[in-house]
């Protein structure tokens, strides 16, 4: 990668944390402000940055509209928006769409839901797989061979006391989703969030995403969530079918 271009992406990565000046950017990079003025006009002039007042700097418009156009050019996004708009409003709970990337879960689309409480999430974001629903089923998917060599290669790091941590335990669990069909998350991402998965299939059978439903603790405990499995079941059958996935595993 050229010089420049890292320089560039290290500033953009930077501003994503949000507003900031000349001083702290340069800092930041590691080179002197000069440099980093002439980096920043370059994005300015393609709207990747704008200036806001006469010292802070933020992301720009043109980031945004790429982003967006990158998301809508996921086609599974596009067939599972009515399945999965759906269930976030017959549920009231969070509900995301999330695709296998680069050894890691991405987010591709959210549904929040009615209850107060927040969640780490975001559309782009990034999570494990050793202790997300999503990130199990997208493995439990793949060839064995491929899903033990993953399984392998996970840094364990633990985030609750319910996180998985070892490969042994992970692979398990993995043949566990496989054989019933969903993914179970016991607060093992995020101490007061629990959630179910299930795959998004396309015209071959293929998983094509996972989508999930998160809810907190305190509205729902364990039971209750294993209650909504059958909903989430229905919601990412119909988005599959929407994908171009029928019963006898073939495309429409």
């Amino acid at each position: 990668m050229s010089q420049s271009l890292d320089r560039a992406l290290t500033l953009l990565a930077g501003l994503a944390q949000g507003a900031k000046t000349l001083d702290q950017l340069a800092e930041e990079v590691g080179v002197h402000k000069t440099t980093v003025l002439r980096l920043l006009r370059t994005l300015e002039s393609h709207h990747f940055v704008r200036r806001e007042g006469t010292r802070y700097y933020r992301l720009g418009s043109a980031l945004f509209d790429l982003a967006s156009q990158a998301l809508e050019d996921r086609d599974v996004r596009r067939s599972s928006a009515e399945a999965l708009a759906a269930l976030n409003e017959r549920t009231g709970h969070t509900v995301h769409l999330a695709t296998y990337e680069d050894g890691e879960v991405v987010y591709i689309d959210k549904y929040e839901g009615r209850h107060s409480v927040r969640m780490y999430s975001r559309i782009g974001k990034r999570a494990p797989l050793h202790c997300t629903a999503v990130g199990k089923v997208l493995v439990s998917a793949m060839p064995r061979e491929r899903r033990e060599a993953l399984a392998r290669g996970i840094d364990y790091v633990v985030l609750t006391p319910n996180t998985i941590s070892s490969p042994e335990a992970y692979l398990a669990e993995l043949d566990k989703v496989a054989a019933r069909g969903y993914a179970v998350d016991n607060a093992e991402h995020e101490d007061f969030i629990h959630c179910v998965a299930a795959p998004i299939r396309g015209g071959g059978g293929e998983v094509l995403a996972a989508a999930s439903m998160s809810v907190p603790k305190v509205l729902l405990d364990y039971e209750g969530l294993l209650a909504l499995v059958p909903e989430l079941l229905a919601a990412t059958k119909e988005a599959s079918v929407h994908s171009g996935w029928t019963e006898n595993g073939k495309g429409q």
